[in-house]
């Protein structure tokens, strides 16, 4: 029985034996995946940190490089092996450029997505109602009957001019076709008729060429944006809309969204395409108190079944879902990117470490230990993420801040807009730099640790 015990391959295997070497690589499997978890759970955590965290983050780790003696260790070695970085600049130059291409994408989209969202905040105010039809999300599923507009203008709370009259604009919206600067397509513009009162409601509208349109003429004054990116017009020149001809009298500004758009009298545009409604009426309310009365007015009359928001509530809406998907998409461009960034930056290190085993054995054997030598690759990681991430924020910044451009809006009609780089994004981008670098350095820094001293001090 004891020769048959003892021939047991299980109870006398040793670590070559395939059941417990399948078990050693199981666990070590097992391991390699939770670190994996460890690590993505907290890259995410360092991405989301806000600022003052992450300070704290980076001034306790200088107090421990300061004040420790592992933390002084680890500046020297990070200091030998930063100034081997110029002989190396063609590998380090893989992640620097690597870390810049994904901060500048991430960076420039999320700036798309902030310059539109910013364009539609500042658009109108919050002593400016627009009255819609109920249950419309936007102008262009909204209709108001023309002998609606008396009992509106009528309601407590609208504001009125040095006349007496109510600061009341009703207003169509019209899809027209324009051909785009840029390529000479046709692309979609709003056409917008507004009221009498509209200089007045919308009172950030500021002429800057020529003058305004004269009510009752088919005459269009045009948005300094819409300028910029369509085709004829300049003003004097004649445009055919409706299958009427149409004279560009002005160029208007406005710095929010309406500077995208063409306007002219409603009632000839009402005219030109056969409305008998309006789409939506613009109302400046006497303040903020102004406008609650306004809307507690309109609720109280049973002939009245609209919806009031303010100018900033709907465009702030309008803009929403777009931007959340320019984000979505900044945001999943740049994580693809940041992979492939991790994997220059593990492949880079990693030859790093080969490269400099005699030399990092050396400095084992003179005293150096893991903690160190760990520290020591990370931190010239670090600093080769950090110049990535400063130099794409720097090229976002410096190529589409300002940038105008223009989108498919949620009316159907393009939104003139610019590129925002806010130092938010800029935060934001060195964050994902830093982490990128965390994550390639991490691996081939445990590696310099568990090198064998003796077998690095005997390559050549």
């Amino acid at each position: 029985m004891r020769g048959t015990v003892s021939s047991s391959p299980i109870i006398n295997a040793k670590d070559g034996h395939p059941i417990v070497k399948g078990r050693a690589m199981k666990k070590q499997w097992m391991w390699n995946l939770l670190s994996v978890l460890l690590l993505a759970v907290g890259l995410v955590v360092w991405i989301v940190l806000p600022w003052y965290l992450v300070l704290g983050v980076v001034l306790l780790l200088v107090l421990w490089l300061l004040l420790t003696r592992s933390g002084r260790l680890s500046l020297a070695a990070a200091r030998i092996g930063v100034a081997s970085l110029p002989q190396r600049w063609g590998a380090t130059s893989v992640i620097v450029v690597g870390i810049a291409g994904v901060v500048g994408v991430l960076v420039a989209m999320l700036a798309m997505g902030q310059g539109f969202q910013a364009t539609l905040d500042s658009t109108g105010d919050d002593t400016t109602a627009i009255v819609l039809r109920g249950g419309s999300q936007a102008e262009t599923n909204s209709v108001i009957m023309r002998d609606q507009v008396p009992l509106i203008s009528s309601l407590a709370g609208v504001a009125h001019d040095a006349g007496n009259r109510p600061l009341v604009s009703p207003e169509l919206s019209q899809v027209v076709n324009l051909l785009s600067k840029s390529d000479g397509t046709d692309v979609n513009a709003q056409f917008r008729g507004v009221g009498e009162q509209a200089w007045a409601v919308h009172d950030k509208v500021r002429i800057l060429e020529g003058r305004k349109f004269a009510p009752g003429l088919r005459e269009i004054v045009v948005g300094k944006g819409a300028q910029s990116q369509f085709r004829g017009l300049q003003v004097g020149k004649t445009l055919n809309l409706g299958n009427q001809a149409w004279t560009v009298v002005g160029v208007f500004s406005s710095g929010d969204a309406h500077d995208s758009e063409l306007w002219t009298d409603t009632q000839t545009l009402s005219t030109t395409y056969n409305r008998g409604a309006y789409q939506s009426i613009s109302v400046r309310t006497e303040g903020p108190a102004g406008f609650q009365a306004f809307r507690s007015a309109m609720a109280a009359d049973p002939r009245l079944k609209l919806d009031v928001l303010t100018t900033r509530e709907y465009y702030r809406k309008q803009g929403g879902n777009l931007n959340k998907i320019l984000e979505i998409l900044g945001k999943f461009i740049g994580t693809i990117m940041a992979i492939g960034a991790v994997f220059g930056a593990l492949n880079t290190m990693y030859a790093a470490v080969a490269t400099r085993a005699r030399e990092i054995a050396t400095m084992r054997a003179l005293g150096f230990r893991g903690v160190p030598v760990v520290m020591a690759v990370m931190l010239e990681t670090m600093l080769l993420a950090l110049l990535g991430g400063v130099l794409g924020g720097l090229v976002a910044w410096a190529i589409f801040n300002g940038y105008s451009v223009s989108t498919l809006g949620s009316n159907f009609s393009q939104v003139v807009f610019q590129f925002k780089v806010s130092p938010e994004l800029l935060w934001s981008g060195l964050k994902w730099a830093l982490g990128i670098g965390l994550v390639g350095g991490l691996f081939p820094a445990l590696r310099a640790a568990r090198l064998p001293i003796t077998t690095a001090l005997r390559e050549v």
